[in-house]
């Protein structure tokens, strides 16, 4: 009667999967009205919005799933510390790059252009897509975490103890 929730590197993908879709899913009410979506169509409002749900929500979901059931199908752990820190920095990331893409949508900004700057009414939001070209980097390298984490406790991973036919962490 009295569960208690851990918050695993899978618990915590989980969440952040949950947390992600529905800040997406917030964003398709506003594209969901005709009279916004109109202005908001071509804009880096429906980049981040997209991006949200469909790319990096789902990933987050894979994560959860590998973390969670890399013990079963190796036999061996992840490490728990490198997980959290793939989180976090996923994480924050993710919501320093696709959140701004709202802001920079609402303000004009469009889509499917490679160089803003002919755009003087944009110029103010140099800064912007500056620090979203860095939580870019930061992001991509944080997964090599992931790929060091993964690969390294295929081999080297703490081993499950298994007692009575049951897994033990």
């Amino acid at each position: 009667m009295g569960g208690k929730l851990r918050f695993t590197t899978p618990m915590l993908f989980s969440i952040g999967f949950v947390s992600l879709f529905t800040t997406g899913g917030l964003g398709g009410i506003f594209l969901g009205q005709n009279s916004l979506d109109l202005y908001f169509h071509d804009t880096y409002f429906v980049v981040g919005h997209f991006h949200l749900i469909m790319g990096v929500a789902s990933i987050f979901g894979i994560f959860a799933g590998t973390y969670f059931w890399f013990p079963k199908m190796f036999g061996r752990m992840m490490s728990e510390g490198l997980g959290k820190l793939h989180f976090w920095l996923t994480f924050i990331g993710v919501y320093g790059i696709f959140l701004p893409m709202h802001f920079l949508g609402m303000a004009g900004n469009p889509r499917r252009y490679a160089q803003m700057t002919e755009f003087n009414y944009l110029q103010h939001l140099q800064p912007l897509h500056q620090v979203i070209s860095i939580l870019v980097f930061v992001t991509a390298a944080a997964q090599l975490i992931f790929l060091v984490n993964l690969f390294w406790s295929m081999f080297k991973g703490r081993k499950l103890r298994i007692i009575r036919g049951k897994q033990q962490r």
